[in-house]
């Protein structure tokens, strides 16, 4: 029984020990776990003196001073180290190096090991291999990997140099953050702007709130944006506009090509010439400047101003092309236009400005007061000085039809026409208002005659080689034929209807547009309608910076590292 007891005894004892060594071993480790930070290194230095009444706390160093820590070193001509808080103070001619992509000099620094945390003053230059940053001082973060300033900065970057009070550099990212004034210079441009993000190895530049970028020939200005500085390209988004000369382009979503001085624009475009008074919209629309040239599609529309009275025109596809007064306009497809006094229809319009020459090409139509004017080929002719419509041709199968608008008071119902027909037309315009009209060659007439009291004479119907019509607030009011002239009156009883339509007639009053608004058809109304829901949408929706695409990000994976910046002279200081 002794024997048991004192094998237990001699096992508690030995346990003691194992516990006690144990303990030991903990709070020999429990520093080292707390700190969990390395010390700072004098790998070199020429001289060595402790002085508590000169520096009270620190090592004085001097003479090639050389300093290492986790990754960094550096370099001065004298230091103040204090051992005991793991800290150091360095003078003159400063040098600190992180791998080999941040170096940076300055008169002073200093530098805590334990919150891996850097100070550089005086004449401080930082660099990497894609940009250096000369400002008075630098505060670096190396647990964030994050170098800002408060002193006023200027910063190279390849062809650009960036200025502003205060700026972030975000090491990993190779980005400078700039939240207040910041002015990016070019020998192409300057970029103003209240919040930049620059990349500095792609050049990249997102802005947000409102930015100007100033050119010799244009002028940007977006509150939400992206600007390649080594493409010259720009995304715009937020309130962008473009401003060539006289000429503004407007979208929600733009695209800009500075050397192929091009650019285009999505949703609610409008490009607008300032002194021309000439307008012209859509959702998508892409402009060449060096070309004079705009392209406009889906919900297209030309506004032009005439007089104190606007032209609107519409087609699926418009385009612009030349210098103002020299401008041709071409639409394409289900061409309309509409303006107070006329309005008419084709497949394609071309409008030349410099002759005031508009063709209307394939099945074209004039509607002008209740008269209506078809033929193979219509020409409208303006007067360039006085910029008012001046005549009218039309060529091949030329047809006048006006509706009886007396008889259409009393029989709305049963409508019922007066018409003309010949080879070719040519009619006259006084004040924009058509008041004369020569059918020529194989003319025939159907007309229905009244008195003064509004009451049916007869109709008159025959052939002749011409007619001449007169008209007074776009009614005709006498129609004379001419040259070989063989017709009859008919009482209103004695014409059967059948005869009282000349061959090739049809009235296309179903097509006639009325309003502005007429102009487009049903299916670009309601494309219309849908894009301005979907970016109505958009408008309640909280404005965010954009998002860095893929191509910033990956920019150093898809592009060599360029070469080092070569640094300034550094001013060299031998003491605090």
């Amino acid at each position: 029984m002794s024997c048991i007891f004192r094998k237990f005894a001699l096992n508690l004892i030995a346990l003691k020990k194992l516990f006690f060594v144990i303990i030991c071993l903990l709070l020999w480790a429990l520093p080292t776990v707390a700190q969990g930070n390395k010390n700072i290194v004098i790998e070199h230095t020429d001289f060595t003196l402790r002085d508590e009444n000169e520096v009270p706390g620190a090592v004085i160093l001097s003479g090639n001073v050389h300093i290492i820590h986790d990754g960094v070193k550096m370099w001065c001509n004298k230091a103040y180290h204090y051992e005991d808080e793991n800290y150091i103070k360095i003078f003159g001619n400063v040098r600190i190096n992180q791998g080999d992509t941040i170096f940076m000099d300055s008169k002073y620094a200093e530098y805590n090991g334990d919150k891996k945390f850097a100070y550089a003053s005086g004449n401080v230059v930082m660099r990497s291999p894609d940009m250096r940053l000369v400002t008075d001082t630098v505060y670096f973060d190396r647990n964030i990997q994050q170098a800002y300033y408060n002193s006023n900065g200027t910063i190279y970057s390849g062809e650009n140099t960036l200025k502003s009070k205060s700026g972030r550099y975000y090491m990993t990212q190779k980005k400078y953050q700039f939240l207040n004034a910041v002015t990016l210079t070019n020998p192409k441009y300057v970029l103003k702007s209240n919040h930049l993000d620059y990349y500095t190895n792609s050049g990249h530049s997102y802005v947000f709130g409102p930015t100007t970028i100033t050119g010799k020939k244009d002028f940007i200005y977006t509150e939400k944006g992206f600007y390649d500085t080594k493409k010259n390209q720009a995304h715009l988004l937020t309130k962008s506009y473009i401003k060539y000369d006289t000429q503004i382009i407007r979208g929600d979503s733009m695209y800009y090509d500075r050397i192929r001085e091009f650019s285009s624009a999505t949703n609610n475009v409008k490009v607008t010439d300032t002194v021309n008074k000439f307008l012209i919209k859509g959702h998508y629309a892409e402009v060449y400047r060096a070309k004079d040239s705009v392209f406009v599609t889906k919900h297209a529309e030309a506004i032009t101003l005439v007089e104190n009275d606007s032209l609107y025109t519409h087609a699926k596809r418009m385009v612009v092309t030349g210098k103002p007064g020299s401008r041709i306009m071409r639409g394409y497809n289900d061409a309309r236009f509409f303006k107070t006094d006329m309005s008419g229809k084709c497949d394609s319009i071309h409008s030349n400005e410099a002759t005031g020459l508009t063709k209307l090409l394939i099945r074209p139509v004039v509607w002008n007061g209740d008269s209506q004017v078809t033929g193979d080929v219509i020409h409208l002719i303006s007067n360039n000085v006085t910029q008012k419509l001046d005549s009218i041709k039309v060529l091949n199968n030329a047809f006048v039809v006006q509706q009886d608008t007396i008889w259409s008071l009393k029989h709305p119902d049963k409508p019922r026409f007066s018409q003309l027909k010949g080879s070719n037309l040519y009619g006259k315009f006084i004040e924009n208002k058509l008041r004369t009209i020569d059918l020529v060659r194989n003319t025939e007439k159907l007309y229905f005659m009244y008195d003064d009291k509004d009451e049916l004479i007869g109709i008159d119907k025959g052939v002749s080689s011409r007619i001449h019509l007169e008209l007074e607030d776009n009614q005709i009011v006498s129609v004379t034929s001419l040259i070989n002239p063989k017709s009859s009156s008919y009482p209103e009883k004695d014409l059967p209807e059948n005869a009282r339509k000349l061959k090739g007639f049809k009235w296309r009053g179903d097509e006639r547009i009325l309003t502005k608004d007429d102009i487009f058809p049903p299916e670009e109304k309601a494309l219309h309608e849908e894009i301005l829901r979907k970016t109505g949408l958009l408008k309640d929706v909280v404005d965010t910076p954009m998002e860095p695409s893929k191509e910033t990000l990956n920019y150093d994976k898809t592009h060599p590292k360029p070469k080092m910046v070569t640094p300034p002279p550094v001013e060299t200081n031998n003491g605090p």
